[in-house]
């Protein structure tokens, strides 16, 4: 793997400056070898698993895979590729255990179809997500404990731990990657929220190194939410007349650019560049929920504007496959700080109020994922009876 890193003609992060060496080549491989940002794919079920359509998305391009509660729940309830497992399991455990065993199941062949992407990478692709129970999401020592369990039960270099970005979730990631594992920081929806994700992380590395753990083999990624953000602001924004709608579909794609060039600045600091010069790996930016919601933006809004050097972005299959037909592989970090200057300013101005827009999305995504796992469970505990 090449690595994407800028080079500043002074000290400076501005991003106009930042020279980026690339090689052109096609299709997905185009977005990861010309840019450095990687394409994974958020989904995962049984029937991709038998049917090979994994390998298939990996020689298409695709170098990573990201699950989610709510994944697991359609994979699993509409689909009778599980029944004959569940049958076998429930007869020796409950309904909550056997889901964690046919999901743990599920993440390890995916894991292993993607080992080889992991290998070649240097260890920086071929990860496959899975998340905690998302009822322990303000349960700081709960997730600790199911984070080291799924690490244990999978037991697969290329796994990542999934633990929500919550006021309870950030002590989790420090002493979870200071265990050694892998983590993917999800939910994250605010600037500020995401500062503390890469603190959490660079301090988690430090203790990993105070107990002589090799850092090359820790890396983790921070899930910053997209277009949840303009699905929740733009009905404010229409609200406020002309000047309104005229910032419709531009505060997610802003707030992003915003967050990476956070990421840049973060990670030039000395406390960084000091673990970095001994193996240390790269927190990477992640950008997820990137499908567009609103039928009259474009298909790839949510793609297209936010590839960057050193940064993912997990698409649906549909968003993915919209890419590989008429997706431009194209760095757009130049356009960054000016854009997002101007967005989140304006949005400012107009007297709204970001924090609190944001925070209420971390509440959402916390009870959507927490009501998938409910709807799962009560779902094959109904079919238990089926029996």
């Amino acid at each position: 793997m090449r690595d994407f890193t800028f080079i500043s003609a002074d000290s400076s992060v501005d991003p106009d400056q930042m020279i980026y060496e690339v090689t052109a080549l096609n299709e997905l491989e185009t977005l990861y070898e010309t840019t450095g940002q990687s394409p994974w794919i958020d989904n995962l079920s049984r029937a991709w698993i038998n049917s090979g359509r994994i390998e298939e998305l990996k020689e298409m391009g695709v170098r990573g895979l990201t699950s989610n509660p709510t994944i697991f729940a359609n994979a699993i309830s509409n689909s009778d590729s599980y029944d004959k497992e569940y049958f076998a399991l429930i007869k020796e455990t409950d309904t909550k255990s056997a889901y964690w065993r046919m999901a743990c199941g599920d993440v390890t062949a995916a894991a292993d179809v993607l080992m080889e992407i992991y290998q070649s990478s240097g260890r920086n692709d071929g990860f496959v997500s899975i998340e905690v129970d998302p009822e322990l999401a303000h349960d700081t020592q709960g997730t600790i404990d199911a984070a080291q369990w799924l690490w244990d039960s999978i037991g697969r270099e290329n796994l990542m731990i999934k633990i929500p970005a919550t006021v309870e979730g950030i002590p989790a990631i420090t002493e979870v990657l200071s265990r050694g594992i892998s983590v993917n920081v999800t939910l994250i929806f605010a600037l500020d929220r995401y500062k503390m994700v890469m603190d959490a992380h660079i301090k988690g590395i430090y203790k990993a190194r105070e107990q002589n753990r090799n850092l090359g083999s820790i890396s983790s990624v921070a899930s910053f939410f997209v277009s949840r953000v303009d699905t929740k602001l733009d009905p404010i924004l229409k609200s406020l007349g002309p000047h309104g709608e005229s910032l419709m579909g531009r505060a997610a794609v802003a707030q992003a650019q915003a967050a990476y060039l956070a990421h840049t600045a973060r990670y030039q600091q000395a406390d960084w560049t000091r673990l970095s010069s001994v193996g240390a790996k790269l927190q990477r930016p992640l950008w997820a929920s990137t499908s567009t919601k609103n039928p009259s933006y474009p298909d790839l809004l949510y793609v297209e504007t936010l590839i960057a050097p050193n940064t993912v972005n997990t698409m649906p299959e549909s968003t993915l496959l919209a890419f590989v037909d008429h997706g431009h592989a194209e760095i757009k970090v130049p356009d960054f700080a000016r854009n997002s200057n101007e967005v989140l300013t304006a949005i400012k101005e107009a007297g709204i109020d970001l924090k609190k827009i944001t925070s209420e999305l971390e509440t959402e995504g916390v009870a959507s994922f927490a009501n998938s796992f409910h709807d799962l469970l009560a779902a094959l505990e109904k079919k238990k009876h089926l029996t």
